[in-house]
């Protein structure tokens, strides 16, 4: 891998970092010789005392997972898989959680240390395995979310977390503007309130709660709250945490691009362009999934504006699709010469993933 990373820079010719694929749909696909990293996998380090765990960039995310709910820990913020195929650092360079994220954090929190390969071929450390060892630990965070752009990840320390003593999950029959006002009240008390679903489906409007903490806590939270508790929801979960749920999958026949709307918790029902159905709202009201005509996407983006957040293009309906071509907000200017000077200092030849973000 080094030795390809540097005859990659000596000829001043691009790479295409990839692991598993299983997140190929998104962002522009990179040209360039293709950076295989799956061969470079395994868990290197695992202390379930001290909750960490160290792996290498290939080792497939199920396998992972596996390994920690052995010691009956996991990642928290629930990594998309998106497939059978996801890895590390796949996972660490998209950036993405799941549903639990507006209650436990992102990615980046988690995230102790790291190896990676940069743009002149060296394989530099940053951060450690504790929390307090602080030299070099937002150079880490810097790479969740970075797709790739500032170098081959070759190695990853995290913090693990252990799986909650107990779970519920509760029903409700309501409309968006009422689950979005019962979810800001329930978010100012003191409720193990970790993940939350509300979706248009089969005609009817529907919340979906999880409540994860202490035994006593989450009985004492569904007597408080009400709604109809359902049986082991825990496959319902991951589905909408991989987009396999039947509300992202209506929207494929239709030819519908998939929009990825971030605002504050606190946004009203947003006044969508005619003829888009209803989101489906996650994270407590801050993450709105909407599925609509690729001529919508500038109405999509304005209607984010004003409610305080912005709006991206996930999943287009079709590989070559028009509207595939930015997926990624661009940056305000000053933002954009920071990210620019980071790139160069990682990067200067600009060889990993060129175009990837736009």
């Amino acid at each position: 891998m080094t030795e390809q990373v540097r005859a990659a820079a000596a000829r001043q010719t691009p790479l295409c970092i990839r692991g598993g694929g299983s997140k190929d749909f998104h962002g522009r696909v990179p040209q360039g010789e293709r950076l295989e990293t799956r061969g470079w996998h395994g868990i290197v380090s695992y202390e379930p005392s001290e909750l960490v765990v160290t792996a290498r960039a290939g080792t497939p995310l199920a396998e992972l997972e596996a390994a920690l709910a052995g010691q009956n820990q996991c990642l928290p913020f629930e990594p998309p898989h998106f497939g059978p195929g996801g890895t590390v650092g796949g996972m660490l360079a998209a950036g993405l959680s799941g549903p639990a994220r507006a209650s436990v954090g992102a990615v980046r929190d988690y995230v102790l240390g790291l190896k990676l390969l940069s743009g002149r071929a060296e394989h530099l450390a940053f951060g450690g395995q504790v929390m307090k060892n602080v030299a070099g630990y937002d150079v880490s965070r810097l790479m969740a979310g970075a797709w790739g752009t500032l170098g081959v990840v070759t190695e990853v320390s995290l913090k693990v977390l252990p799986v909650a003593p107990a779970e519920a999950t509760l029903r409700f029959e309501l409309g968006q503007a009422e689950a979005l006002r019962r979810l800001h009240a329930w978010g100012g008390q003191p409720l193990p309130l970790n993940a939350s679903c509300w979706v248009h489906d089969a005609g009817v409007d529907t919340l979906y709660v999880r409540l994860r903490g202490a035994v006593a806590a989450v009985e004492a939270a569904c007597r408080s709250m009400g709604g109809e508790r359902q049986p082991d929801a825990s496959a319902d979960w991951n589905a909408c945490r991989d987009q396999t749920l039947p509300w992202f999958a209506a929207g494929q026949p239709q030819g519908l691009d998939l929009w990825r709307l971030s605002l504050p918790a606190t946004a009203p029902v947003l006044a969508l362009p005619d003829g888009v159905a209803p989101p489906l709202v996650e994270w407590q009201g801050a993450l709105r999934w909407v599925q609509a005509a690729p001529g919508h996407g500038p109405a999509l983006r304005e209607a984010a504006r004003q409610a305080g957040g912005s709006a991206s293009l996930f999943r287009a309906c079709g590989a070559g699709a028009a509207s595939a071509v930015a997926e990624f907000d661009s940056l305000p200017p000053a933002l954009h010469a920071i990210h620019e000077r980071l790139r160069q200092s990682f990067d200067p030849a600009g060889i990993f993933n060129p175009g990837r973000m736009g």
